[in-house]
């Protein structure tokens, strides 16, 4: 009979070291198991202008006339200037107003601009990129903005950069909050476990996205390592011991 009780403790305190307890299973990256959602691979999805996005303009020219007008406004054609796109999608440079760059991808946009600019200045070359390169994360995990660094930042760099998610965030319901100009932002939800995320459209971190990392339902209930259960189930028996010992 005791040995048949000491086999249903030990069970017991098997099933609770594997629920109480954080694993590879519930925080590792990168799982292969077919359980875990499987998500299609999607082709890279270029970050399109907003309104208020800040975009650093260059202007190239051989052109004394132009090189000269533009020393005595106080710039050069070597010099980064920057701009900011107002609501209707424009941004107004030298010499050109009104031209539109909303919701084109940057390429697109300096080609736009380029052909503007080549109306009155036939050598112009135009260089243009994002000044406000940026995410935000925030949740179960160091909250913050953060630089996008390169164009095809993926969301595990992103979670480095913050020092990754903790060990009580959710990693099964990550979601990123997409703004779309004058659209709905964008809530893209999912398992950030699975092999399967890589290059799948939730794999990319574009400029403006927020992340967010909500702390797991079940946290209060888990302990950090093996270690910290063991020594709170030792001293739960050593108390039920010491309380036994007493009654008798």
């Amino acid at each position: 009979m005791k040995k048949k009780v000491l086999h249903i403790v030990i069970i017991v305190l098997v099933a609770m070291l594997n629920a109480a307890c954080y694993t590879h299973r519930n925080i590792g990256y990168l799982q292969e198991r077919t359980d875990l959602p499987q998500y299609p691979k999607a082709e890279y999805e270029h970050y399109r202008l907003q309104v208020n996005d800040q975009i650093i303009y260059r202007l190239i020219t051989m052109d004394e006339t132009i090189s000269k007008v533009m020393q005595t406004s106080g710039n050069t054609t070597s010099q980064n200037m920057f701009y900011r796109i107002y609501p209707d999608s424009t941004i107004d440079i030298p010499f050109v107003n009104g031209i539109k760059i909303g919701g084109l991808t940057i390429e697109e946009a300096r080609e736009e601009v380029q052909r503007r600019v080549r109306e009155i200045i036939p050598d112009a070359e135009i260089r243009l990129d994002m000044y406000n390169k940026s995410f935000t994360v925030i949740g179960d995990l160091k909250s913050g903005s953060f630089p996008i660094y390169k164009e095809k930042l993926t969301i595990y760099q992103a979670l480095a950069m913050t020092g990754d998610v903790l060990q009580t965030g959710d990693r099964r319901h990550v979601r990123i909050i997409r703004p779309r100009t004058n659209e709905k932002p964008e809530v893209l939800e999912f398992d950030l476990r699975t092999n399967t995320i890589i290059d799948s459209k939730y794999y990319y971190v574009l400029p403006n996205d927020v992340i967010y990392v909500q702390r797991d339902k079940n946290s209060f209930f888990k302990v950090a390592n093996y270690t910290a259960f063991t020594s709170l189930i030792t001293s739960s028996l050593s108390l039920l011991v010491s309380v036994l010992s007493f009654v008798k």
